[in-house]
């Protein structure tokens, strides 16, 4: 049976389902099909955290200079499955090029614009799916264990400070009476406008909700797009979908759909992973990332979640009980009394080398819109890329400019 809409969002994760309620709540007949339940994936298991302060690219001429150790080092928060380093090839060598001192400052500038009012965007967002008590505003910290790696960290935290984020570098004294818990270290940058989410996943529950009381989910897998003159049709096993328009927002799934409207978008996947353990009281009161190991500690409701590090690895290739064992290991140098975690998971992240997304109409033409690809700040940038698709679909300007996120810009 052929079915139709006006808009039809691919994808449901955090992207997918804050452009759809955006698009509602413009008064749009909006159809969300993914094969999976909305806000799941990616969107429930990442740090939660609202990371306005997170200017910084992947690929960075620091890392560039790293590289050879990050990617041979079994305790790297970076790591590539061999298995799949050829078919990784053609990212790789792009994400070389946007980590040299140019092309990571521009791409820095351009993640900064995105990041304008992400605390904003979400305190609005809350409120629209009545979920303002699940976003807590006590700030975020970068962990540093020695003096010597918090000084050090003084460059990199002031070309921040440039792009217009609060920052301050404290010492351990004052880390000690922010998160008592902690072993002594060596100080803290502390982010203090920053704001997490403590149960991702229950807020991706309450934003699902308030679409699909305005919205229809189509529970199929989107394969095959067709232009035609009046629209686009969406096809797939159980699916026949046309629409007027078509927003691809399936975040690490979108490559594909993205080439049969027109766009060559080098996206790739970064396998991140997180693990739990159950308690009453977390051990900290705002997420934390020890800089040394690249992850982050994330209080949660009922739980403390420690998630991160990248893994470039596809998506084909099975979890890595490594990884897995290094977040435990990592996660007990600063908290010995852990036991075995409750639970682990591993889901994907949609990457592209130079750490910016894909926004803005497909080069084949404006009835595709292209929403994808932001990284480790999917949750962090999905108010903002909202605004900036509602806009397109509207004909209007965007919030911002756009142009550095465009699909034709490889």
């Amino acid at each position: 049976m052929r079915e139709q809409t006006e808009i039809a969002v691919i994808g449901a994760g955090v992207v997918g389902l804050a452009i759809a309620l955006e698009l509602v709540d413009q008064g749009r007949e909006v159809v969300l099909v993914d094969p999976g339940q909305p806000g799941m994936g990616a969107s429930h298991g990442n740090a939660g955290t609202v990371a306005g302060y997170a200017t910084s690219p992947v690929g960075t001429p620091d890392v560039l200079r790293s590289l050879p150790s990050l990617m041979f080092s079994r305790t790297s928060p970076l790591a590539i499955r061999h298995r799949a380093l050829p078919s990784l090839m053609p990212w790789l060598l792009r994400f070389l090029w946007q980590s040299l001192p140019a092309a990571a400052a521009r791409n820095s500038r351009a993640i900064a614009a995105l990041l304008t009012g992400a605390a904003e965007g979400w305190d609005d967002l809350a409120l629209r799916v009545q979920g303002a008590g699940i976003l807590q505003r006590r700030g975020c910290l970068y962990l540093y264990d020695t003096p010597q790696a918090r000084i050090a960290a003084e460059a990199e935290l002031s070309r921040r400070r440039a792009l217009g984020v609060e920052v301050e570098l404290i010492g351990p004294e004052r880390l000690a009476e922010l998160e008592p818990g902690l072993p002594p270290l060596g100080g803290a940058a502390l982010f203090p406008g920053a704001t997490f989410l403590d149960d991702p996943g229950r807020m991706m529950g309450l934003i699902a909700r308030e679409v699909l009381a305005r919205a229809r989910h189509l529970q199929r897998r989107a394969e095959r797009l067709t232009r035609g003159p009046d629209g686009v049709v969406i096809e797939g096993p159980g699916l026949h979908l046309h629409a007027r328009r078509v927003v691809i927002a399936a975040g690490a799934h979108s490559r594909a759909l993205a080439a049969q409207a027109g766009d060559r978008v080098p996206l790739d996947t970064e396998r991140g992973y997180h693990v739990e353990w159950d308690m009453a009281e977390p051990l900290l009161s705002r997420p934390s990332c020890p800089t040394s190991r690249g992850f982050y500690f994330c209080p949660m409701e009922g739980r403390l979640r420690v998630a991160g590090t990248v893994e470039l690895g596809g998506l084909t290739l099975p979890p890595s009980p490594h990884r897995v064992r290094k977040l435990v290991e990592g996660a007990r140098a600063y908290f010995p009394q852990l036991g075995e975690p409750d639970r682990d998971w591993m889901g994907f992240r949609p990457s592209l080398p130079d750490s910016l997304p894909v926004i803005g109409p497909s080069q084949g033409g404006a009835e595709v819109i292209l929403a994808f690809g932001h990284g480790h700040l999917g949750v962090t940038m999905a108010p903002m890329t909202a605004r900036i698709v509602a806009a397109l679909v509207a004909d209007a300007p965007p919030p911002l400019d756009i142009a550095s996120y465009r699909p034709g810009r490889f």
